[in-house]
């Protein structure tokens, strides 16, 4: 199993879970973070550090949001590795819980 990062992560970018991450394990785009699951060692400690919620473990994600594994996989491929804490997106209180952000999503 490992931790998946889900839509609600999408023109927010909080990235207090990466401080806590021991592995490196999340990669970073121009509006969006994901995990690598090959190197996610499914230790818990993100989830509960995500002010937006929107990590979750594999086989505990909501209804709609299998789609985030592939993505995940294929979007940590691609981008570089994040390994410090940065500033959340200037508007990412006001993108907290929109519904239907993966149109959003810049890659």
């Amino acid at each position: 199993m490992t931790y998946v990062v889900t839509d609600n992560c999408i023109k927010c970018l909080y990235t207090d879970c990466v401080e806590v991450c021991p592995v490196d394990c999340f990669h970073i785009g121009p509006n969006f973070m994901v995990i690598d699951p090959d190197e996610c060692i499914d230790c818990t400690l993100c989830e509960p550090e995500c002010p937006a919620e929107a990590i979750f473990a594999e086989d505990e994600l909501p209804d709609g949001a299998e789609n985030f594994i592939a993505l995940n996989e294929e979007l940590s491929r691609e981008w570089p590795v994040l390994t410090e804490q940065i500033d959340p997106l200037p508007d990412a209180a006001e993108w907290d819980g929109k519904p239907d952000k993966l149109k959003y999503l810049e890659r």
